[in-house]
């Protein structure tokens, strides 16, 4: 274990294009359903509704959070809609599962999806039983990451000490909320930054393109 992350004891982790490469293109699956569910929605056809869509990621953290907000959409109807995907991209990292399992302390979940979706994504991966807990959507009051009140409710419901936390998540502008409550952060750089991008500030401690290959790193230490 690296000395500097030694003092670590909770270990949080983003979900999608975290815990699996970014070349899956899961979320690719899931934003055509969504830009389906926006056209559906908003009365639009595809192309006024995936340019809705981006907008409402862009000004709301999720598209989910923006059509509560214009079209007092039901938040369990539209996550079971996006999210009945096939997962056959998806396949197990033995080097990812044995460095998890390595790792010293507890191991959780912050995602911006829900739990059923992100219990689903955990088996097909091999890890459904390597989490303690899953903070998600619903438990942030629908308040979705990046925004501060999800930290807080994440930091409360897991009972962690930001000190002595570390989160990892795969889009740049996830982290700097976490710095700012005191976790120790890691940036899984693969390229799935999708908008908003913050680049890689002083906020972001730790950086990587493959998160199975830096954790096997730190355990071997």
């Amino acid at each position: 274990m690296l000395p500097a992350l030694d003092h670590i004891d909770a270990w949080i982790f983003d979900l999608d294009n975290t815990l699996y490469p970014a070349t899956c293109d899961l979320f690719g699956l899931i934003d055509q359903r969504m830009t389906d569910y926006v056209a559906r929605t908003a009365g639009l056809d595809r192309e006024a509704a995936y340019q809705l869509q981006k907008k409402l990621f862009r000004e709301h953290g999720t598209t989910l959070s923006g059509l509560m907000t214009l079209h007092e959409v039901d938040p369990h109807h539209f996550l079971e809609d996006v999210h009945a995907i096939e997962m056959d991209v998806l396949a197990e990292d033995r080097r990812l599962i044995e460095s998890l399992a390595a790792l010293p302390g507890r191991k959780l979940i912050f995602t911006n999806g829900d739990a059923p979706y992100a219990r689903r994504v955990l088996e097909r991966i091999g890890l459904s039983e390597t989490f303690e807990a899953i903070h998600d959507i619903h438990a942030c009051a629908y308040q979705p990451k990046p925004s501060a009140h999800s930290y807080a409710s994440m930091i409360e419901s897991f009972g962690v000490d930001p000190t002595r936390a570390l989160f990892a998540d795969d889009m740049a502008r996830n982290l700097k909320p976490a710095k700012d409550h005191g976790i120790t952060t890691l940036w899984i750089d693969n390229g799935s930054e999708q908008v908003g991008e913050l680049g890689a500030g002083d906020w972001i401690d730790y950086r990587t393109g493959d998160l199975g290959a830096w954790l096997a790193a730190i355990v071997k230490d």
